[in-house]
């Protein structure tokens, strides 16, 4: 399958450069090759992992590339969330895939997140 990225969404050109470089390619990943597949999806349909944040007691963290084109959802169950152990950080210019292993400024902001584990666990 061969897909023209100059026509796709943002996210499909960031996932692209991510899943189909040696940053993110493995020959078994979904996502680096053919796609999701039916039987993949079932158990995800009918998981509603969002649906009741404000009853976590735990401390949440939850961060997000400013560019992420998921970030809507890590902004909304951030507002839903209770106490005074949550945070949301947005790391500025970072993309979805640019937190799963830093992209090329080292994104990844492991000082907030070890601070927050300090303060937290």
């Amino acid at each position: 399958m061969n897909i023209q990225l100059d026509d796709q969404p943002d996210y499909v050109k960031q996932y692209s450069a991510y899943y189909k470089t040696k940053r993110g390619y493995h020959k078994r990943s979904v996502n680096s090759n053919e796609g999701w597949v039916l039987q993949s999806m079932p158990g995800w349909m009918n998981t509603k992992i969002l649906v009741h944040p404000e009853d976590l007691k735990n401390a949440v963290l939850i961060v997000h590339g400013e560019k992420a084109h998921s970030r809507y959802m890590g902004e909304d169950t951030f507002k839903k969330l209770k106490g005074d152990n949550k945070e949301l950080v947005i790391v500025p210019n970072a993309t979805h895939t640019d937190l799963y292993d830093g992209g090329d400024h080292d994104y990844i902001p492991f000082d907030k997140i070890d601070n927050f584990f300090k303060k937290n666990l």
